[in-house]
């Protein structure tokens, strides 16, 4: 690492701690009406923090949704353009009570910070930012051009963003797009990930008799809507975790040997089950769990209810049942063909007594990149260097699914270099970020913009 950017991140540590927790405390919920008003007030300060630490060209650029901030440096002439993209909107804090502290008064216990968004992604966002002002500070100028791109409204499933990209095509364009919102396979293990898997969503509703009924007067005589949905949704796996919706693996890749013995080498089943607090681990028959979660689609569901759910009985058979579904899918899946498939499936193992409806909702596309990319190795030898340990070339089970509308609208090649951990409690109470991976985050982040050029040749 560059001796003057290490000084200078040194210097600037307690700064940078002070000003990311200012942008924590800021309750950016975009899923939230109510927070609108928050959103946007996080965008104006990220703009501002851009503004301050050197870079040009910044701006609060309109969307139909919540804002997209803009910034750049372009002084890098003959070098490389590299997109930087995050998100500085955050998930629900739901169930409050679950948090020892409060999720927007960020707090440090054990060089740990917690509050919502320390992970996912305000504090990964800070960080891409924070790369570029550490060097412009110790060097006068950047080894790279430099683009930002920061939305605020990737937990309500980036529904504009796509949009957006086609309205500001040359203003985005670049050769590589740098994302930190993913994560590491450990605490000492950085990882940079070549392949995400998809998603498709969906709600499914069964309607039964036109109101709840008495269960002595009517008990007996009609279905009960959640018995039919039990009924069904055990139609859609067997006994060996198997996804059994016709055509469901159809265009599923096999892994290849490497694949096979890296998943089967990573995965930890007795770390993991003391993590989760759980007796066993399940899942489809034939595969490690790390290749189940990195590399084969998934059926789950996400919620299941109807009828009385008070403190309580009510003798009641319920009108109506609900059921939330995701796929997690693989590369080659079509979101949209499995999504046609499950609701043929499941019309065609409908109890009787009910109408079904089923509504698709959020989709995102699987995406893959070739493992000896150069942009790949760069980030190897950049997370190598800061951890001071051989990175791994990994998959991530999770989806973000502006990487491909980059990477088809733009051909950016993407670069996921993540500093989180799956055990953060993101999406959940008492979210955290070991500042450990913060600094040594920092290192790789500007280590990268060093090393690309080298490598992108």
């Amino acid at each position: 690492m560059d001796k003057q950017v290490k000084e200078v991140l040194k210097r600037n540590r307690q700064h940078y701690l002070k000003k990311m927790m200012e942008f924590l405390s800021i309750p950016s919920i975009s899923s939230d009406s109510n927070h609108k008003d928050d959103v946007r007030k996080a965008a104006s300060w990220l703009a501002d923090d851009l503004r301050n630490g050197g870079l040009e060209h910044v701006q609060i650029l309109e969307t139909a949704g919540h804002p997209v901030v803009y910034a750049d440096y372009l002084k890098a002439e003959g070098k490389p353009t590299v997109l930087c993209y995050g998100h500085y909107d955050v998930q629900p804090v739901d169930p409050i009570e679950k948090w020892t502290s409060d999720p927007f008064k960020p707090v440090i216990k054990d060089n740990i910070i917690y509050g919502r968004g320390t992970s996912d992604d305000k504090g990964q966002v800070f960080m891409l930012a924070k790369a570029a002002e550490t060097i412009l500070e110790a060097k006068g100028e950047l080894p790279v051009n430099i683009k930002f791109c920061f939305e605020g409204e990737e937990e309500i499933g980036s529904a504009h963003l796509d949009a957006f990209v086609d309205d500001h095509l040359d203003l985005l364009s670049a050769d590589v797009l740098l994302v930190s919102d993913t994560t590491m396979l450990g605490m000492d293990q950085p990882a940079v990930s070549y392949a995400l898997r998809g998603l498709c969503g969906l709600e499914v509703r069964l309607q039964g008799p036109k109101g709840d009924l008495h269960s002595g007067v009517y008990g007996g005589a009609v279905q009960n809507t959640l018995h039919a949905m039990i009924e069904l949704l055990a139609t859609l796996h067997d006994k060996q975790g198997h996804v059994t919706v016709k055509g469901f693996y159809d265009d599923v890749k096999p892994l290849s040997n490497e694949e096979r013995k890296t998943c089967e080498s990573l995965s930890n089943d007795e770390a993991l089950k003391k993590e989760l607090d759980v007796d066993s681990l399940y899942g489809e028959e034939g595969y490690s769990t790390i290749a189940r979660i990195w590399s084969r689609p998934t059926l789950e569901l996400n919620g299941v209810f109807g009828g009385f759910t008070g403190e309580g009985l009510k003798t009641v058979i319920p009108s109506q049942a609900t059921a939330k579904i995701t796929c997690r899918l693989v590369p080659d899946q079509d979101p949209a063909k499995i999504g046609a498939q499950l609701e043929k499936h499941l019309k065609e193992h409908l109890p009787v007594g009910v109408k079904l409806d089923v509504v698709l909702m959020d989709r995102a596309d699987p995406f893959s990149m070739p493992v000896d990319h150069p942009a790949l190795q760069a980030a190897h030898k950049a997370l190598e260097e800061a951890f001071n340990t051989k990175a791994i070339l990994s998959r991530q089970g999770g989806s973000v699914p502006i990487v491909n509308t980059f990477h088809d609208k733009l051909r950016l090649a993407p670069i996921l270099m993540g500093f989180g951990l799956d055990s953060e409690n993101f999406h959940a109470p008492n979210e955290h970020f070991h500042l450990q991976n913060f600094d040594r985050g920092l290192d790789a982040l500007t280590s990268f913009l060093f090393y690309l050029p080298e490598y992108l040749k």
